[in-house]
């Protein structure tokens, strides 16, 4: 039943793709990593970083998308939680420096920081992102309940309720920056 449900998945991700304006992120090789961005207006509360951005509502963010479908189809080829976890923590990790580079060559450098909304926080500190949780009730659980699918594809035991992962430019551009 989930293998269907992944394929069916994999015929509407090109229409959600394009419905949310979503961009692939590079890599050298040009292939596309697994995260997908879009610019946006930061409508939560406001967030003061570790390394004092502040960013306030309507601030220009980049908001980050894992190609979900495609991790999806990856990981359940694996059949240990271990190998899922650094998996996924590698390619994560590998398309952040993509992601520098990408931004680095945005002409318009009003975007702050990169932000994410997801369920799958834990180790998202050794990458350099900062979690916060989102204030916003209704919001929160609409998220929980977007969510509800990839879970349930995945087979993953998620925490009770998703999180905003912010990480600033800068960080961005000095931790994953290429020598």
């Amino acid at each position: 039943m989930k293998s269907y449900l992944v394929q069916l998945w994999n015929m509407i991700d090109p229409l959600y793709f394009h419905c949310t304006r979503l961009c692939y992120v590079p890599d050298l090789s040009q292939e596309n990593t697994i995260l997908r961005v879009r610019p946006t207006c930061y409508k939560g509360s406001p967030v003061i970083l570790e390394d004092g951005t502040m960013i306030r509502k309507n601030d220009m963010l980049l908001k980050i998308h894992l190609h979900n479908v495609r991790l999806v189809s990856e990981l359940r080829l694996m059949e240990s939680d271990i190998q899922k976890a650094l998996h996924l923590y590698r390619t994560i990790r590998s398309s952040l420096y993509h992601l520098a580079d990408f931004m680095k060559k945005e002409e318009n450098r009003k975007t702050k920081a990169i932000i994410g909304i997801t369920m799958l926080y834990r180790g998202a500190d050794r990458l350099g992102f900062e979690v916060y949780p989102i204030q916003n009730r209704y919001y929160r659980h609409f998220k929980k309940y977007t969510f509800l699918p990839i879970n349930y594809l995945s087979n993953a035991s998620l925490p009770k309720d998703p999180v905003y992962l912010f990480m600033s430019r800068s960080t961005l551009e000095n931790q994953y920056i290429r020598s």
